[in-house]
C-alpha cells in the first residue's frame, strides 16, 4: 500500500520540484534592475528619476542592469523619459551619471553642450514624436570648450563653435572686472552662464517646445556636473526656474 501511494505521488514530486527549480531561477534573473519609464508622467517624475539616478551613482548604488535584456526590450520601440544634451568630454557619459538603462534617455552631445538647429530638429523629435517629458542641458566643471572660449581659441571649425560659447564669456566678464581666462574658477563661471543660456535658446529658437513647455507636458532645466565628485547639481535658468540643489 505504501508503495503504491509513493509511486502515486512521484508525478507530483517531480512537478513541485521543476517548479521550485523554475522559481529560483526567477529569483536570480530578478536581482536584474531597470528603471521603468511607464511611470514617470510629468516633467519633474522626470528631472527627480534623473536626480536618484545621479544619487545612486554617487554612492556606488548603482541598479543591478541587464543590458542584454534590455536590448531585446528595447528592439521594437522606444520612449526615453528625458533628453540630455551634454559636452563631448567622456568624462560625463550621461547614461552612467545618471545611472539608466538602454530606451531611458536621449542624449546629444558636442563640444561646450552647445544647441544648434540639428540638436533643436533632435530634441523636438524626442518631445513631440516620442514623449520625452524633460530637456536637460548638462555642463561640467573644467570644461576644454568653455576654456577654449574664454581664451579666444582658433581653430578650424572649432572656431565657430566656440563662438556660440562667447556670449556666456561676454555677460561673465560684464559682472566680473578681473576676468582672467586661465582662472578654472572663472572659466566654470562661464561654463553655468553657458549651460543657462543654451537652456534658454531652446524654447525661444523652437516653437514647437516652446508650446510644450507652456503646456506643462516637457520642462526645461539646466545643470552643472562635477569632474571631482560625480555629482550633477541643477541651476536655475529663464526657461526652467529651478532652484539649485
Amino acid at each position: 500500500m505504501k508503495k503504491i501511494f509513493i509511486v502515486a505521488l512521484l508525478p507530483f514530486l517531480f512537478s513541485f520540484s521543476t517548479y521550485a527549480k523554475s522559481e529560483n531561477k526567477n529569483t536570480k534573473t530578478s536581482s536584474a534592475e531597470s528603471v521603468d519609464e511607464s511611470k514617470i508622467t510629468s516633467p519633474d517624475e522626470a528631472l527627480a528619476a534623473l536626480t536618484e539616478g545621479n544619487q545612486r551613482f554617487v554612492s556606488k548604488k548603482a541598479l543591478k542592469q541587464d543590458f542584454n535584456e534590455q536590448v531585446q526590450n528595447t528592439k521594437s520601440d522606444q520612449h526615453p523619459f528625458a533628453a540630455v544634451i551634454s559636452c563631448l568630454d567622456s568624462r560625463v557619459p550621461p547614461e552612467i551619471v545618471f545611472d539608466q538603462g538602454f530606451g531611458d534617455i536621449f542624449v546629444g552631445r558636442v563640444a561646450g553642450n552647445v544647441v544648434n538647429p540639428d540638436l533643436l530638429g533632435s530634441l523636438e523629435f524626442a518631445t513631440k514624436v516620442k514623449g520625452s517629458k524633460l530637456i536637460m542641458v548638462l555642463g561640467h566643471t573644467s570644461c576644454g570648450a568653455v576654456a577654449g572660449a574664454c581664451g579666444d581659441v582658433k581653430l578650424g571649425s572649432l572656431t565657430q563653435l566656440l563662438d556660440k560659447i562667447k556670449p556666456s564669456v561676454d555677460k561673465v566678464k560684464s559682472t566680473n572686472k578681473k576676468f582672467d581666462p586661465k582662472s578654472m574658477k572663472n572659466v566654470d563661471e562661464v561654463a553655468i552662464a553657458n549651460v543657462q543660456f543654451q537652456a534658454d535658446r531652446i524654447t525661444k529658437e523652437s516653437s514647437i517646445i516652446a508650446d510644450l513647455v507652456k503646456e506643462g507636458k516637457v520642462k526645461v532645466v539646466g545643470a552643472m556636473y562635477n569632474l571631482e565628485t560625480g555629482k550633477v547639481s541643477v541651476i536655475p535658468t529663464t526657461t526652467g526656474k529651478q532652484a539649485s540643489r
